[in-house]
């Protein structure tokens, strides 16, 4: 869980703080449940459950070992891997009922793991890789194995507890349904933060992946539409200022003088496109410099502030320095501001980037200015990007990226 740090300037918004933790020993659903009456309905529940435990281990016992053992045996030919896989799927259906048993007896909220996605995974044997390591399954598999004696021992002391040690027996069903709660967490409970971060990096690689292909064609267009087609014009020009040199001179030295002009504009197109992909400044010089750079070309007065002791690694800098460059041009397009400001700086293991205007707000990130394209961005590297522009309250972006040292040369 990824601690977020207070903004720099409390009034542009509140603190981000990140969700509670599910296995934080502070969340109400792993807490023991509270003190009540010796014999109510809950305990009553929880009897019924350490009853129950035997049938249904009985049942889950005798299809790991019928068919899971049967699997794993025959794994040395091929109708191996199939029917362990099948057995697999079987052990997350127990899983599935043992988690909603332990819900409804128990008050064991544990949430369901994710599908196995079959349907994406290429043909037959990929799907069959996936089932075969599929570790919910297995852990599922590891529950039904170990609650035989576990059921014959609960059944067997609830049992001779509800007959003959009654007055004890509320005290004996929660420790034994507390054990229950503890096993259904430990061994039933999907990895949620595993899973959460692998569905995220899987989304995050896809937007890495098209904005690599975005900015390629954007590239190719510009240097299609600009410097080539200048530096087209520019050959046909000098060729025929060569055909004419000596028949009118004048005519070809007023043909070169438009060609100079020409390699004039096709060279700062390659500048400003240089500059797009990665500018000098912020190579040679760091943030300071290129942000007072990108600052001094925006249509309103920028105030920039860089609190860096060091320079981040170079990836993070060139994502901090597009992040603020689209940020400034969209103030000059769009927010018909009088002012703003760029501050940066460093908070332990988080680089922030705040940009305010005086602008007339009312800026959205489905507004089609570039902002969804920034926050994916951002989300793609671990990062936040929180938009706060109320309607005639000028607009504050803040930004947030993860520090990594810059190498040493």
């Amino acid at each position: 869980m990824t601690e977020r740090i207070p903004l720099r300037d409390p009034s542009a918004g509140t603190a981000v703080r990140a969700p509670a933790d599910p296995g934080d020993p502070g969340d109400p659903g792993d807490r023991p449940p509270p003190p009540r009456l010796a014999y109510d309905w809950h305990t009553w529940k929880e009897i019924a459950h350490l009853l129950a435990n035997l049938p249904c281990s009985l049942v889950g016992f005798t299809y790991v070992v019928t068919v899971m053992l049967t699997g794993l045996g025959l794994t040395v030919t091929v109708i191996g891997f199939p029917l362990l896989a099948i057995g697999l799927l079987g052990a997350r259906l127990l899983g599935s009922f043992e988690r909603t048993r332990a819900r409804l007896l128990l008050g064991v909220h544990v949430d369901e793991p994710s599908r196995l996605p079959l349907h994406g995974s290429g043909g037959f044997w990929p799907r069959l890789w996936l089932a075969v390591k599929d570790p919910v399954g297995w852990r599922a598999v590891l529950y039904e194995f170990i609650r035989l004696p576990w059921g014959v021992l609960t059944f067997a002391v609830t049992l001779i507890s509800l007959l003959v040690l009654w007055p004890v027996l509320p005290f004996v069903a929660r420790v034994l349904a507390n054990a229950d709660r503890a096993m259904v967490r430990g061994l039933l409970s999907p990895s949620d933060e595993l899973e959460r971060r692998i569905a995220e990096l899987e989304s995050d690689r896809g937007v890495v992946v098209d904005t690599a292909a975005a900015d390629l064609r954007r590239i190719e267009r510009d240097l299609h539409d600009g410097a080539q087609a200048r530096l087209v014009n520019l050959a046909m020009g000098l060729g025929l200022a060569k055909e004419k040199l000596l028949e009118d001179p004048d005519a070809a030295a007023a043909m070169v003088e438009e060609a100079h002009g020409e390699v004039k504009l096709a060279l700062q197109e390659l500048r400003d496109l240089a500059r797009g992909i990665h500018p000098a400044v912020l190579t040679d010089r760091g943030l300071d410099a290129a942000l007072s750079s990108v600052a001094s070309r925006c249509t309103v007065p920028v105030k920039v502030t860089v609190d860096l002791d060091e320079r981040p690694a170079a990836a993070i800098e060139g994502i901090a320095y597009f992040t603020v460059s689209e940020l400034l041009q969209n103030v000059s397009k769009h927010s018909g501001a009088r002012s703003a400001s760029v501050d940066v700086w460093r908070s332990r293991t988080r680089l922030f980037i705040q940009v305010q205007d005086d602008g007339r707000g009312g800026a959205r990130l489905d507004a089609g200015t570039g902002m969804r394209g920034l926050a994916e961005r951002l989300d793609a590297v671990d990062g936040l990007f929180v938009l706060e522009s109320p309607e005639g309250g000028g607009t504050t972006v803040t930004a947030e990226l993860p520090w990594r040292d810059r190498e040493k040369k």
